[in-house]
């Protein structure tokens, strides 16, 4: 059984209108809305985490850089290393070197870089005066883990450790063997130790502007530094991997790139779930409430309308079925402007008037329509005794014979291109016709003329013959043929030429009228033109106005016209025309 629209109630096709282009629409549109929203704030919260945590590693790596930059400048001094591998009688020359270059070069760099904390040389010449920078390489020193890992590593390569007091390492320092000018495998050599200021270190490491932990792990995987409150490391490596990661975290790892001084050391951070995905949760309240407001609103309007519908509807058909049981009970309150009130309006109208009619019209209404049509049958009597222009072209066709009887060839050639003409204006069953159908007009009414005007008048028509098939407006050229003989020619005394001239320029028909009569003042061309620019609508007129407003009519604004004309100097007409086939 086919189901139809038509079968179902207003009240129902007005609920399922509700639930297919309000309710569904909607909460499709919030779903996807809601989807893209949250993505797009979880992906961007995410992106600044990234960044944040690739800022933090690059600060840390500048700072380390900045101190291997020192070493290496303590590394090269050629006259520093000079003066610690000096063996002095006298102290006193001691302290003059120190005095004249090493003070000023030991102390040059901390206020200028603010992660450096201090700069300390370890030397094994015991003719030294071991303060101010300079310490002596003692049993104590050669205890401690960073100087074990330099000395067996025997490399000048710098290298980045924790150090610090006791069992607590919490200081990183770049330690680099000063080898440059000197190396001995059999004495302790020197040493360059650039101890980094922690604080500002920890300032770094802080800089997420979020509650999160992170972790600086070496090459082997093991903590070097990290932010989580209570977690003391010590001389004894702690790999990360031993530190379960707590429930509803995130982890972020960012590595150093190889090339770096710190190639395969890495940052990892832990973020509580909460950080990243609060603003996701703040979105998400906001498409919920949007949506519920969506909803809500739309359905209170449409159950307030509908029922507005219903109600009166329901009233209208209950009376309906009234008046079909011959009960004329008009709908009271029935003054709502709307379609429904005018409904109920024409209703309450109709139900007095059928009342009306049964009760007193009836009779009345019979006898009016047969005076109607007896009315109407006068009319068409009167119309069938008009003229027929069959009358008006058999008349004409008489006389021609007539004078062809009395050898009058000429006048009954004319008289046959007038009743061609005629008939063709006359009768018109249909407005586009053929150029060479347009050119016959053309020729028969300048024939016409020049019988009238004998020599006085010559003409002259250069047309295309592949243009003969081209659709054009009804007498659309011959009417400015016309002009050009009666307000053009028709005042001189002699010598009136018209000339005629159709070629294809393009996908437009390019057509031409020109004569050499009295011409036409600028305020007449003004006035012809004029007739382009307005949407007067042509009535009884005739002539160039008229032939103007069809063109219009057919092409708008496709076609171009043109009038050349002086006083005494003849007049051009020039028309342009799309072209059809």
């Amino acid at each position: 059984m086919k189901l139809s629209l038509n079968d179902v109630r207003l009240r129902d096709k007005m609920l399922l209108l509700y639930f297919l282009a309000v309710f569904v629409p909607i909460l499709v549109t919030n779903l996807i809305f809601y989807h893209v929203t949250t993505t797009s704030v979880k992906d961007k919260r995410m992106e600044d985490i990234t960044r944040a945590m690739e800022q933090v590693k690059n600060e840390f790596l500048r700072e380390v850089e900045d101190a291997v930059e020192i070493s290496s400048v303590y590394y090269t001094d050629h006259l520093l290393n000079e003066i610690l591998d000096k063996k002095y009688e006298n102290p006193a020359d001691y302290v003059a070197a120190y005095d004249s270059y090493l003070r000023r070069i030991v102390n040059s760099f901390s206020p200028v870089y603010n992660s450096v904390a201090g700069i300390s040389i370890y030397v094994d010449n015991p003719t030294l005066l071991y303060s101010g920078g300079v310490y002596y390489i003692d049993d104590a020193v050669k205890q401690e883990p960073w100087y074990s890992k330099v000395a067996d590593s025997r490399q000048s390569a710098p290298m980045i450790l924790r150090t610090g007091q006791g069992e607590t390492e919490n200081t990183f320092s770049v330690i680099r063997r000063m080898d440059y000018f000197y190396y001995s495998k059999d004495e302790n050599g020197r040493f360059l130790k650039i101890d980094l200021r922690m604080p500002y270190i920890r300032k770094i490491f802080s800089n997420l502007n979020l509650q999160a932990d992170v972790y600086l792990l070496n090459k082997q995987g093991e903590i070097e530094f990290t932010t989580q409150p209570g977690l003391e490391l010590g001389r004894s490596p702690l790999s990360f991997g031993r530190i379960p990661q707590p429930e509803h975290t995130l982890e972020f790892t960012t590595g150093y790139s190889k090339g770096s001084f710190l190639d395969g050391w890495s940052l990892v951070g832990r973020i509580n779930e909460d950080e990243v995905f609060r603003e996701v949760r703040q979105s998400r309240n906001f498409v919920i409430v949007l949506t519920l407001l969506n909803i809500l609103l739309p359905t209170l309007i449409i159950v307030w309308i509908t029922r507005s519908l219903n109600v009166r509807l329901v009233r209208i058909l209950k009376h309906m079925k009234k008046v079909k049981n011959q009960h004329f009970v008009t709908i009271k309150e029935a003054g709502a402007r709307d379609e429904i009130g005018q409904l109920t309006g024409e209703f309450n109208r109709m139900t007095l008037q059928i009342k009306s009619l049964i009760d007193n019209v009836y009779m009345a209404d019979i006898q009016k329509k047969s005076l109607e049509l007896e009315r109407r049958h006068a009319q068409l009597n009167a119309l069938q005794s008009q003229i027929n222009p069959h009358f008006l072209f058999n008349a004409l066709e008489t006389i021609r014979m007539r004078s062809v009887m009395k050898d009058e060839d000429e006048t009954a050639r004319i008289i046959h291109k007038m009743s061609k003409i005629l008939r063709n204006s006359l009768v018109w069953r249909k407005d586009m016709i053929t150029l060479k159908e347009e050119l016959e007009f053309i020729f028969g009414f300048l024939e016409i003329q020049k019988y009238r005007f004998g020599d006085k008048l010559d003409y002259r028509i250069e047309v295309d013959k592949a243009l003969h098939g081209c659709l054009i407006p009804k007498m659309s050229i011959v009417t400015f043929v016309e002009n050009a003989s009666i307000h053009g020619i028709e005042p001189l005394k002699e010598g009136g030429f018209i000339a005629v001239k159709i070629v294809r320029t393009g996908q437009e028909l390019a057509i031409t009228v020109e004569d050499n009569g009295v011409g036409m003042t600028p305020e007449k061309v003004s006035k012809l033109l004029g007739y382009l620019d307005t949407d007067e609508a042509m009535g009884e007129r005739i002539g160039i106005q008229n032939v103007i407003y069809r063109l219009k009519m057919y092409y708008e604004s496709q076609f171009k016209l043109q009038i050349l004309s002086s006083v005494s100097e003849g007049t051009m007409i020039r028309l342009n025309l799309p072209l059809e086939e």
